[in-house]
């Protein structure tokens, strides 16, 4: 893949990302321009959103952390929450090809990010160790499930766009606030 392809792709990657999110109706966005093109199928496509919700969502819990270093669990279920309300779209991709996979490939596919998730849930919340086991996959899953039972999509967003809007001089006087 050459560098203008690569470059390409990430620029088409966000317009699919930015079209799920405007939609979330939990379809893949194909007839974004250029997404059938970039990417070799759905699987392909897919599997992009899932890295870009997998990042996202490291990111996330790290940051979480940071704030709230003595309720670890708390910390990555509010990182899950934030993220799933930064990339609702995506989310509900994700949920709607998890539940209705177009063939065993994808359902394969999709499994396993799904347990590489629930392990990295239960790791970050200090409940299972670096070895994915099936206690790390039930703990994961079931802290997955106390983030989405929490879960109102959009509930979180009004903050983080007023924060964003505020600049530089308003982040400055909230960080120091905190």
């Amino acid at each position: 893949m050459t560098w203008n392809s690569h470059r390409n792709r990430g620029e088409i990657l966000r317009a699919v990302i930015a079209a799920a999110d405007a939609r979330v109706d939990g379809l893949l966005p194909l007839d974004v321009e250029g997404a059938t093109t970039a990417f070799h199928d759905e699987l392909d496509l897919l599997g992009a959103l899932q890295l870009r919700w997998h990042t996202r969502l490291s990111g996330r819990i790290e940051r979480e952390l940071v704030h709230q270093p003595m309720a670890l669990e708390d910390a990555v279920v509010a990182a899950w929450r934030g993220t799933a309300d930064e990339m609702p779209g995506v989310r509900a991709v994700l949920d709607h090809y998890r539940a209705e996979p177009r063939d065993e490939v994808m359902a394969a596919a999709l499994r396993k990010a799904s347990a590489k998730e629930h392990h990295l849930l239960a790791v970050m919340a200090g409940q299972a160790g670096t070895h994915a086991t099936a206690a790390a996959a039930r703990a994961g899953a079931r802290i997955e499930a106390r983030a989405r039972a929490g879960w109102r999509p959009g509930a979180s967003l009004e903050p983080a766009v007023a924060h964003r809007s505020a600049g530089l001089l308003g982040r400055l006087r909230a960080a120091l606030a905190a």
